[in-house]
């Protein structure tokens, strides 16, 4: 079967990801990286014995499958458009775009193309948030009565000042609700199901003469199934500490934390342990990134798109973030559109 040519824009932290997986996946090759930066374009290409470009504009002109975009947020949305409209598939890092708003235009460019997009929302598909989602969907503890996810990390000033774009709206569309919370936010509403209402707050406590977006947020979710959830992020603490989910249902509980799941039912308690195994990038990335960009490929080859999180899935998220700030500056529940229905 002959290979989806690929190409990488971006060569900053998260491409290498990106990269490996490729060479490993047999229905991919990698035939170009992409950056701005000649030096580092050049680099990547070397190391992956694959060509390079400086201007991801001409990837327009080659024989390309699919793109992974691995760029600043601000270049997500309009990146993803173009390749969209040229009929070229897109693989996008978290978050599919700068807002929601944003998110819209990659729906609106999706209904005219032949072509499809995943999103790497890759903790959905460690193992033991699938095997969460299993004993959810499998009914044996009843409904949901509550969710809380708590992420508490540490961005010092440097982690901001070595990158021009983050710590400003405009570039990076946020501060730990669309960088660091959006993959707990988007376990929340993928476990709980829709979610229909959220107020919440945010602020900025620590680097405020360094930053303008949140370091903190907190929210109540109302699900439309009458769950309610309990949202808390920071980037303030003075650690990097493992993210909680707790799940609370009517005939027992799920807890995920540090690479576990706790389930308790009938006053009993069962830990499984993640069998993914630590890989060799920053352990808060996760370590499904294989398993996410494999799915997009092998979706792509057959065509049912079961295991991949889509445009539309992505932008549940994004309307939760818009949501939360929203309601943070009106100080007022806010309402989410939940009767959009989007295909893609």
């Amino acid at each position: 079967m002959e290979k989806l040519k690929s190409a990488i824009i971006g060569c900053g932290n998260i491409y290498k990801v990106h990269a490996d997986a490729l060479q490993k996946n047999e229905n991919a090759e990698l035939k170009y990286v992409v950056d701005i930066r000649e030096e580092r374009a050049k680099t990547a290409a070397e190391k992956y014995n694959c060509s390079y470009i400086i201007e991801y504009e001409e990837l327009l002109e080659k024989d390309i499958d699919v793109v992974h975009i691995c760029t600043p947020h601000f270049l997500h949305s309009p990146m993803a458009v173009k390749f969209l409209e040229a009929d070229i598939n897109v693989f996008v890092e978290k978050p599919m775009a700068l807002n929601y708003e944003e998110g819209i235009k990659i729906i609106e460019a999706l209904r005219g193309s032949q072509a499809k997009l995943g999103v790497c929302f890759q903790n959905r598909f460690n193992n033991i948030n699938q095997q969460t989602k299993k004993i959810l969907e499998s009914g044996r503890l009843g409904a949901i009565k509550g969710i809380k996810g708590f992420v508490t990390w540490n961005r010092d000033e440097e982690y901001y000042l070595k990158d021009d774009w983050k710590g400003f709206y405009e570039t990076e569309g946020g501060g730990v609700l669309i960088n660091q919370a959006i993959h707990t936010l988007d376990l929340m509403q993928w476990f709980g199901g829709p979610v229909e209402a959220v107020k919440g707050n945010v602020d900025t406590r620590v680097l405020k003469e360094v930053i303008e977006v949140e370091d903190t947020a907190e929210a109540t979710l109302y699900f439309e199934d009458g769950a309610v959830g309990i949202f808390y992020a920071t980037n303030t603490f003075s650690q990097n500490s493992p993210i909680e989910i707790v799940i609370d249902c009517e005939k027992g509980s799920l807890r995920l934390y540090d690479d576990q799941l706790i389930v308790t039912k009938n006053r009993e308690s069962k830990a499984l342990i993640s069998s993914d195994n630590k890989g060799k990038y920053k352990s808060y990335w996760g370590n499904s990134h294989y398993k996410t960009i494999d799915n997009f490929y092998q979706d792509l080859i057959e065509g049912n798109y079961n295991n991949t999180v889509i445009a539309a899935e992505a932008l549940k998220t994004l309307e939760l973030i818009k949501n939360i700030n929203q309601s943070a500056s009106s100080q007022k529940k806010c309402y989410l559109n939940n009767e959009l229905n989007f295909a893609k």
